[in-house]
């Protein structure tokens, strides 16, 4: 009789109003601005608004808490980092993430994972070069501005692609110039309007990662710096290209971990973000 008590008051102070056991409670960025229209107009109250913004923004897998507000807060929902995951467990943290989501990004995906994303979604693409599988149920308009993602050298792609795939799946038009390093300094400069147009600039390279401080001397831009494990073994495995990153002498470098693409093209994705934000006020 007293764990059915519990279990009544537990489902009575549920904070979404559904019982307490549903750990999908979400509040979407159009259900937000209705709370909020409501909320200005007297409609509701603000206690209820809050019970709505409170509500539990996760849900439990068991193998996984699921961020179901990650887009409310960060404007993308939560990526799936796919690699040490089975085909099993993408797949169900991909379909909780797309009961809501309209747009999906899986990172570091392997053949077994890719092959179990397109059976459950007909939408999945592949991008094999960038080990991604990107699902658009529906195409969203690209903001204004764009991402010029540059590499060194073709044995940089997968890295510069995996920037560029996450760019582009999170609104952004994508220049793609590659096989631009400075052993061959006048491959840039023949594309150098072009990504002196861009709002923000990505620049991928292994060896002695050179191109970056180049780049920044020639723009005006921000500059992620992506050093990536192409090399020889004094590299030693990007590490050389990374010291080389961080003590870039241009201006307005920044530098993301070795190999990681996604989290150049995440945080070009804010910048270009805000440069849009900017031209539309």
């Amino acid at each position: 009789m007293r764990s059915k008590g519990i279990e009544r008051r537990a489902q009575k102070i549920s904070n979404c109003g559904r019982p307490a056991s549903c750990h999908f409670c979400k509040v979407t960025p159009d259900e937000a601005i209705d709370l909020l229209e409501k909320f200005r107009n007297g409609a509701i109250s603000k206690e209820k608004v809050l019970r709505h913004f409170q509500a539990a923004p996760l849900a439990d897998l068991g193998f996984a808490q699921v961020d179901t507000q990650r887009a409310l807060r960060k404007g993308f929902p939560e990526v799936i980092y796919g690699e040490g995951k089975t085909p099993e467990q993408v797949v169900r943290i991909a379909s909780k993430i797309g009961e809501k989501e309209q747009r999906l990004l899986v990172t570091r995906v392997g053949l077994e994972q890719v092959q179990a994303l397109r059976k459950k979604f007909k939408q999945a693409l592949y991008h094999s070069t960038a080990r991604c599988v990107t699902i658009e149920r529906r195409r969203l308009p690209k903001r204004r501005g764009s991402i010029a993602v540059l590499c060194a050298g073709t044995s940089d792609l997968p890295v510069a692609e995996e920037a560029a795939v996450t760019a582009d799946i999170m609104g952004n038009h994508v220049e793609r110039i590659y096989d631009v390093g400075v052993a061959g300094l006048h491959r840039l400069l023949k594309r150098l309007e072009t990504i002196q147009k861009a709002n923000v600039i990505i620049a991928v390279a292994g060896m002695e990662g050179a191109l970056p401080s180049v780049v920044a001397g020639l723009v005006s831009k921000p500059v992620i710096a992506v050093p990536t494990s192409v090399g020889y073994g004094a590299s030693f495995g990007g590490l050389a290209a990374l010291l080389s990153m961080l003590n870039s002498c241009g201006s307005g470098v920044t530098v993301v971990n070795i190999n990681n693409g996604f989290g150049a093209g995440y945080a070009a994705s804010q910048i270009n973000a805000l440069a849009a934000e900017s031209l539309r006020r």
